[in-house]
C-alpha cells in the first residue's frame, strides 16, 4: 500500500505543476496523510530503523511538495480572483 499510494503522488504533483489550480484539491486530507506518515516513522525509529522508514520519508515529502504548491497556486488564485473583480481586501473609509 504504502509503495502504490506513493507511486500516485507525482504524478498529482505533475498535474497541480501543469493546471496551475488546486480545485478539488484537499489541504486537510493532505495534512492528515503528512501526520500518518510521520507516525508511521516514528514508530519505525522507535522499533526497528529498517528501510521502509526511507519509504515513508519520500511518500512524506512528495505529500509535502503538493501541499505546497496547493498553497502557492491556491494563493495566486484568489490574488487574481481578487484583481479581476476589482474588489480588495479592505473596506475604503468613506
Amino acid at each position: 500500500m504504502l509503495f502504490c499510494f506513493g507511486f500516485s503522488w507525482p504524478f498529482a504533483i505533475a498535474k497541480t505543476f501543469r493546471a496551475k489550480r488546486v480545485d478539488g484539491k484537499s489541504p486537510l486530507f493532505e495534512s492528515i496523510v503528512i501526520i500518518g506518515y510521520l507516525f508511521g516513522i516514528a514508530s519505525h525509529l522507535i522499533s526497528d530503523r529498517s528501510w521502509v522508514t526511507w519509504v515513508y520519508l519520500a511518500d512524506t515529502a512528495l505529500v509535502a511538495t503538493d501541499l505546497t504548491l496547493y498553497f502557492h497556486y491556491a494563493r495566486r488564485s484568489r490574488g487574481s480572483a481578487t484583481s479581476r473583480t476589482g474588489a480588495t481586501s479592505a473596506p475604503t473609509p468613506a
